[in-house]
This record gives structure tokens, sequence and C-alpha cells, in this order.
């Protein structure tokens, strides 16, 4: 592909994911999309063979990089450490969301995409889960489990595992409600806070857990 080809292939992939994250895709034309991108109508069929294949790359390419790019973080933040205890695998995975590489102009357009995905789930949602999130569960739950003690069914230690990742996102996604409520802005310092809180709070559900099926 020549470099104008491949430059024009950025600017609709640059453009679409604008659109669908501010429109969803089902408001979304390829008109628009190409109008936007400085291209004619032929450019989405011939670089993606459609608007529904453009819709998959936006996510593969743009949106799956960003999540990558969170879960490299993750891992050179545990690199040290030959055997991470799980306090510190739990604190490098909070501070990879929230002190992490995304900048707010991408981590706004990343949360955008997936609440629009989420409310009418289709083959992006597959590709996301299967891709990005479950070998990222996977590498939590690898990490995780050799350090409990006790016999914890794999079951429960995913569902766990689940739940910490949602109290991490949640302050991920929700900044304008947060800062609401606790009247504070997500500085330096407030952000250092939300990691310890985090851990803290999972650290507890997991000994809980360990307790509970220690009886």
């Amino acid at each position: 592909m020549s470099d104008h080809g491949e430059n024009t292939r950025q600017r609709l992939l640059e453009h679409a994911e604008k659109l669908f994250a501010e429109k969803g895709f089902a408001g979304v034309s390829v008109r628009e999309i190409t109008a936007m991108a400085g291209c004619n109508l032929a450019a989405v069929n011939y670089h993606f063979g459609g608007k529904q294949k453009l819709y998959l790359a936006v996510f593969r390419e743009r949106w799956a990089k960003r999540g990558y790019k969170v879960g490299q973080s993750f891992m050179q933040a545990i690199e040290c450490s030959q055997k991470p205890a799980i306090e510190e695998v739990v604190s490098a995975m909070a501070k990879a969301f929230i002190q992490g590489p995304l900048t707010d102009s991408e981590r706004r357009i990343h949360i955008q995409l997936m609440q629009r995905e989420l409310s009418d789930p289709g083959e992006a949602l597959d590709m996301i889960v299967g891709e990005v999130m479950r070998p990222f569960i996977r590498q939590l739950t690898e990490l995780i489990e050799p350090r409990i003690k006790r016999g914890v069914s794999r079951q429960r230690l995913e569902l766990n595992i689940l739940s910490i990742i949602g109290v991490t996102l949640y302050f991920f996604l929700a900044r304008p409600v947060v800062e609401r409520i606790t009247g504070k802005t997500y500085d330096g310092k407030f952000k250092s806070d939300l990691v310890s809180h985090i851990t803290n709070f999972s650290m507890h559900g997991i000994q809980a857990l360990t307790m509970e099926e220690r009886k």
C-alpha cells in the first residue's frame, strides 16, 4: 500500500472512531465518515470492505492498542519482581489504569467507544473480550492463584478478580462522578490515593475469600 493509501486508511480510522464514539454504529453513515476524512465514498470499501469491517478495525487497531498499552504498563510494573505478592499485582493493575499511559483524550474516547458497544453488543465486543480482556484476566489469575495459600476454586478466584477489575474500572470510567462526590480532582496525589484505596479494598476481598474457603 502506498503512503498516500495508508494515510487515507489512517484518516478513516481516526475519524470513524470519533464518530462511532459520539453517535454509535447505527448513527453514523459512510458518507459522514468519508466527508470528515476528506476522501471519496469508495475508500471505505477499498480499505476495509464496508462499514461493519471499518467498525471492527477501529476496535482492533485503535481501541485494542490502547488496551494493550495499559496491559504493557501493568507488566512493566511487576517485571522487577520474580514472584510479586498479591498486593503488588493488584497495585500494579490499579496503577496501569489510574496512573497509566493513556492521555485524558485517549481515555475519553476509549470509554465512549466502549459504552456505545456495550449498549448494543455485537462482534466487536466478542473481539474485545477474546483478544484483550480474557488474556488480561488470565494473566492476573496466573499471577495470583499460586499465591493463594488455601484451596480456592478457579471460578471463585476469577469472580474475585473481576470484582477487583470492576472497582478499578469504576474509578477509571467515572471520573466526573467521583470528582463531584469527593470534591477532589484527578491530580497526581488523588490518583495515588485511589491506587492505595483500590489495593487495600481488594486485599480485604481476597482475604475474606480465603477465610471463607477455609471454613
